[in-house]
């Protein structure tokens, strides 16, 4: 990793366990409400912002039942669970940003979650300190796979895109990453990339415990 001039993170799926808990909590939302099975559509919302992301569902449960009556359950779900317990660290989280420290190379965090509930779910996670900007997805207006969130990220680091490595779990994330002209790793977290997708040109490992020693040429 010594060849880049900084590193930006995604948060949920990648650094956290917290993709796991919202399709979980979604599965209970939909349960509760009758709505079936409606997995497929979780996944599209999967690295995308707020706004977004509730326009994916409103159109996916149009005649089902009106967005905000789904959101105020499936909130509600989701924040006794997270309250419950915290968040767990995904595996190689801490070590990976222990080494990059040692390194010396500036970090920060791009994710779709709003800037001041990303320092939060980090702090809670003990990952804040790590970090030196945190770019949430209220910061730019528009959502990932578009690149901006990633050319912000590299703005704040006073760095070129170009000298960047991004990681991400997510399709849209990586698109995102790969958009802004960066070298992309993804570890997949819920969802496992297609031989298809594969072919964008980025590495996919199977944990942040592989990013360390990975060659990357």
């Amino acid at each position: 990793m010594k060849h880049f001039s900084g590193v930006i993170f995604d948060m949920d799926g990648l650094l956290l366990d917290s993709e796991r808990i919202a399709l979980e909590t979604f599965g209970e939302a939909c349960v509760q409400l009758a709505l079936g099975d409606q997995t497929a559509l979780f996944y599209r919302c999967i690295g995308t912002n707020q706004q977004r992301g509730e326009m994916i569902l409103a159109e996916g449960l149009a005649g089902k039942i009106q967005i905000e009556a789904f959101s105020a359950c499936w909130e509600q779900l989701h924040q006794a669970r997270v309250t419950a317990a915290p968040i767990p660290v995904k595996p190689g989280a801490m070590a990976l940003l222990e080494a990059i420290n040692g390194l010396g190379l500036p970090v920060a965090v791009a994710t779709s979650t709003a800037t001041a509930r990303a320092r939060e779910k980090l702090r809670d996670a003990g990952l804040l300190d790590y970090f030196h900007h945190i770019v949430g997805g209220d910061s730019v207006q528009r959502s990932k796979p578009e690149p901006d969130i990633y050319l912000q990220a590299a703005q704040v680091l006073n760095i070129a895109p170009e000298r960047a490595l991004a990681l991400e779990d997510s399709e849209n994330g990586v698109l995102a990453a790969l958009a802004a002209g960066m070298t992309v790793v993804q570890v997949p977290d819920l969802v496992q990339p297609s031989a298809e997708f594969r072919r964008h040109g980025h590495w996919v490992l199977a944990s942040l415990n592989d990013v360390s020693g990975h060659r990357f040429h």
